[in-house]
């Protein structure tokens, strides 16, 4: 929805447009956004030369600013001019409140496609309520299998991860999901595949079936 706006906006306002930017900065005087592109897999800056620009940020990218009531912006009264075509709305559904924000998590436990059942998911809660994390999950556990909801999906038009600690469970590591949780500042990945990709980016790694490697660190971290 965010993404329509800004591109009709452009358009209505001849000005530049950049989405899901990772960084926004002003270099030599021009306002310069860097954002994804190919899948996630390069970085593009790109220099706004408009006298107009519309950029959106990807979500992790910054935390929020307190208010601040010193800035007195002016403010100009204008009268309402109805639009060429009008909307209709024909019914109101309030959207179901999200019970996470991965974005803001300090701890993040994911699973991926290791995981045999969804019945399996509550020792992954297990793991999570004793180091006091979230979960989160790769794509094909939330869309795929419709396990878990879509506001625990890691990737590249997912959660972009900022936490202290993200343990991974079954997930092997493809670059559109890491491209959510390369973000952390701790990866610790747990997958019996040694050859996973994941190991390429993990800090710490172990080898092991997370059937028998869970319910182990289950049962020491609740010591």
């Amino acid at each position: 929805m965010v993404k329509a706006l800004a591109a009709r906006l452009s358009v209505q306002l001849n000005a530049a447009l950049v989405n899901d930017a990772a960084a926004v900065d002003i270099v030599d005087g021009h306002i310069c956004a860097e954002h994804r592109m190919y899948g996630g897999l390069a970085f593009a800056q790109e220099k706004i030369n408009s006298s107009l620009a519309i950029i959106t940020l990807a979500p992790g990218v910054q935390e929020p600013c307190a208010s601040d009531n010193s800035h007195q912006c002016p403010t100009e009264t204008v009268p309402y001019v109805a639009p060429r075509h009008e909307i209709l709305c024909r019914e109101r559904r309030a959207k179901a409140a999200s019970s996470v924000d991965l974005s803001k998590a300090k701890r993040v436990v994911g699973v991926g496609r290791g995981l045999a059942a969804q019945d399996d998911l509550k020792m992954v809660h297990e793991l999570a309520a004793v180091l006091n994390a979230e979960v989160g999950c790769s794509r094909p556990i939330a869309e795929g299998e419709n396990w878990m909801e879509r506001e625990r999906y890691i990737g590249v038009s997912g959660v972009l991860l900022k936490s202290d600690l993200y343990l991974t469970l079954g997930i092997s590591g493809q670059i559109q999901h890491m491209i959510g949780g390369n973000g952390a500042k701790v990866i610790v990945a747990i997958n019996k595949d040694k050859n996973a990709p994941i190991f390429n980016y993990a800090d710490y790694g172990l080898v092991g079936d997370i059937y028998k490697v869970v319910p182990a660190l289950i049962s020491q971290l609740s010591r």
